[in-house]
């Protein structure tokens, strides 16, 4: 609490005045005026319209424990209507004399200019002390609100009731995903870059802190894919009734404008779209975090990708700590070496002797030749083991010795028409693209089968069967003995189970450059892709 003594700025204004709402955050008792912006912020909140200034003083006094002057509160109260932040009206109610109907007292609330302020500053608070989290949670709760929403948009008259809520909630568990990833990746980054001062804190914790990466990396990698595979099954199925439906629910509970106390079917209407755009738009943006493109990778594989490439920046920090615990030398105590060296050096000749020992620098005519000189030493071979003193000197281009630089001045070359290679690009992303659906094709299995039974793969068969084992194993909890994943992009998924008891067969793949063997497994491989090609 700032000295009530202090004077307070005459923030008297004209009533066409332009609103300064944030006008106080410079003034001299701005501490005051936060306090007094924070009473009526909480008066709101418990549905209190007016506060009269004895009022406001009890509010400071109960959330500080100190209490400012009467005259104090009134001049900042004055002052906060001149900025813009408050509106008065006169207190009539306890008028009781003639002097009382005299006197000046008035009722204060919050401007909307005052209130947007404050919710700005409350925002920009926020965002300060946030310190984001990497929400395996919240991935759940997504994936089960698709699936909610995926069985109703099957049914012929989706519920009003069950879709707009299920929609609400998927919108705001979805917005705190991506900001509090956003947020932690942040302060991730700026952890890593850390002072000499944080070093001890940052190899404590560390450990939990790469435990924590790998534990989210697998979660998005295995409900990452299944949310995508929702996805795609809702746009199937058609989301755009959902969107429809949430869109008219929420143009109903729309307040009345003061400025049009009547609306008209085409206010209505213009609502309507209003609501449906916002609803497409939060759509877009859900599907764009989960499902990539041929073009662009998702949102979440370029997470996952970040937090993979945050576990070596972390492991190379700690080694970095390490190192300079142990007390061995970096670069720059060598030069420090170096320069005292140099600084006991007798004589000039001893520090030349320094220099090249250090730095090995010497004149650069090994830098090119000409073809005179390349013709002379075809007729006359110098020795590769001949010290340069001895050598016969090489010819240096005279431009370069003029101008430092071979290129002749005057009109560019001409831009070489890559239409060749463009064609060719083309050609082999079209043939990969085939391969990976060849293979998929190749893959796929009707029900479960053992690894024993896939036979002979191709190389490109071979690296997709490699990454879908690969993504099971990654998702398998200790002690299960079945996993079911899909891969990032959604396009195929697999379970695999471990044999019966007493059945510990071995699988052999052959391929053309090897045998790759391992336990037997019953797995079940499903190309998705083809499978929504043919819902669709």
């Amino acid at each position: 609490m700032q000295d009530s003594s202090d004077p307070l700025p005459d923030a008297t204004a004209l009533p066409d005045a332009a609103p300064r709402p944030f006008a106080h955050l410079q003034a001299q008792n701005a501490a005051t005026y936060r306090q007094i912006m924070g009473a009526f912020v909480q008066a709101k909140r418990r549905f209190t319209v007016h506060l009269r200034p004895e009022d406001v003083r009890e509010a400071i006094f109960e959330s500080s424990g100190l209490a400012p002057e009467p005259t104090t509160v009134n001049d900042a109260l004055v002052a906060l209507e001149g900025w813009g932040n408050l509106r008065s009206d006169p207190d009539t109610s306890r008028v009781t004399t003639v002097e009382d109907f005299r006197r000046a007292r008035y009722l204060y609330q919050l401007s909307p200019h005052g209130e947007a302020a404050e919710e700005a500053l409350d925002t920009y608070d926020g965002a300060l002390g946030r310190r984001g989290a990497l929400q395996s949670v919240a991935l759940i709760d997504i994936a089960e609100q698709l699936r909610i929403l995926l069985e109703l948009a099957r049914a012929a008259d989706p519920d009003p009731a069950k879709a707009y809520p299920a929609l609400v909630v998927l919108a705001q568990r979805f917005q705190d995903l991506a900001a509090n990833a956003q947020a932690f990746m942040g302060a991730l980054a700026r952890t890593i870059d850390l002072q000499d001062g944080a070093a001890d804190a940052f190899v404590a914790y560390k450990d939990r802190l790469i435990e924590y990466l790998q534990r989210f990396i697998k979660d998005l990698l295995g409900t990452g894919g299944e949310i995508a595979r929702l996805i795609e099954d809702l746009e199937a199925v058609g989301v755009g009734r959902l969107l429809e439906i949430a869109a008219a629910r929420e143009s109903q509970d729309v307040a009345p404008d003061p400025a049009h106390p009547t609306p008209t079917a085409a206010d209505a209407a213009a609502e309507l779209l209003h609501s449906h755009l916002l609803w497409q738009d939060r759509w877009q943006g859900i599907r764009a975090w989960f499902v990539g493109t041929p073009h662009q990778s998702s949102q979440a594989a370029q997470l996952r990708a970040q937090a993979r490439a945050a576990v070596p920046r972390l492991l190379q920090v700690v080694a970095a700590l390490n190192e300079r615990r142990s007390g061995r030398s970096d670069r720059a105590a060598d030069f420090r070496t170096l320069a005292l060296w140099f600084a006991q050096a007798t004589d000039d000749a001893s520090m030349h002797r320094l220099w090249r020992g250090a730095f090995g620098l010497s004149p650069s005519r090994h830098l090119t030749i000409d073809m005179e000189t390349l013709d002379a030493r075809d007729e006359d071979p110098v020795d590769a083991g001949m010290s340069w003193a001895s050598a016969p000197p090489l010819l240096i281009s005279p431009r370069l010795r003029r101008t430092g630089s071979y290129e002749r001045r005057g009109k560019p070359n001409r831009v070489q028409d890559r239409t060749s290679e463009r064609r060719y690009l083309a050609e082999r992303a079209t043939r990969e693209a085939a391969e990976v659906a060849a293979a998929r094709a190749r893959l796929a299995t009707d029900g479960p089968i053992r690894l024993s039974d896939i036979g002979r793969l191709d190389p490109p068969e071979f690296r997709l069967f490699l990454g879908l084992l690969g993504d099971a194993l990654a998702s398998k909890a200790a002690g299960a003995t079945r996993v079911e994943t899909s891969t990032s992009d959604g396009s195929m998924a697999i379970s695999l189970a471990e044999l019966p008891a007493g059945d510990s067969g071995r699988a052999h793949i052959e391929t053309p450059h090897g045998v790759f063997s391992g336990p037997d497994h019953l797995v079940q491989i499903t190309d998705l892709a083809s499978v929504s090609e043919r819902t669709a």
